[in-house]
């Protein structure tokens, strides 16, 4: 009876440790999502400043960072990294208002990374506002599904349409503001 007790333990243990391991694996694919770009870094990042402009809803550009350029001042030699940062009035507004989820100004602005992997293709890099926002109630699920159908329409490119110009940051630097809402949320 011993020895029965101790294997049905033991498969517990293991079935348990291999399911912490699967999720584990997981769970990066389910906060976050990359998608293939076929375009340039630049050219991706251009086209989805100009879908964030022409989104409407209040969002404005915040900001665009480049995080290689430090390593790249040290010598050290990194593939393209681009961070656009985005904003939208009408969504932040009510969480940073409250109390008990104004915490998530740590997400803000919203980001969408373009950066260039090994294998030389272009990636698009995002978070999964609707999963995160469910994690914290009905007002920010609610907010984060629009949010989600918004950065939908970030992501979509036509290329038969000509790639639009970058769009630097005004003074500020890198991490100034690229227009809109004062340089951020």
């Amino acid at each position: 009876m011993r020895k029965l007790i101790a294997g049905i333990l033991i498969g517990l243990a293991a079935g348990i440790a291999l399911a912490v391991g699967a999720l584990w694996q997981l769970a990066g694919g389910l906060v976050f999502e990359e998608r293939e770009s076929p375009f340039t870094v630049e050219e991706t990042v251009a086209r989805i400043q100009h879908n964030v402009e022409a989104a409407g809803n209040g969002w404005s550009l915040s900001g665009l960072r480049y995080p290689t350029r430090p390593l790249e001042a040290e010598g050290i030699n990194a593939l393209p990294v681009m961070l656009i940062e985005a904003c939208s009035t009408k969504y932040s507004g009510p969480i940073l208002k409250d109390d008990k989820v104004r915490f998530l100004s740590l997400l803000m602005p919203c980001k969408v990374g373009v950066y260039k992997k090994n294998d030389g293709k272009v990636y698009i890099g995002i978070m999964n506002a609707g999963l995160i926002g469910g994690l914290f109630g009905p007002l920010v699920g609610e907010t984060m599904r629009h949010v989600v159908k918004d950065q939908e329409s970030f992501l979509v490119m036509d290329p038969a349409k000509p790639a639009p110009p970058l769009i630097l940051p005004k003074s500020g630097g890198e991490a100034g503001a690229a227009g809109g809402a004062a340089g951020g949320c």
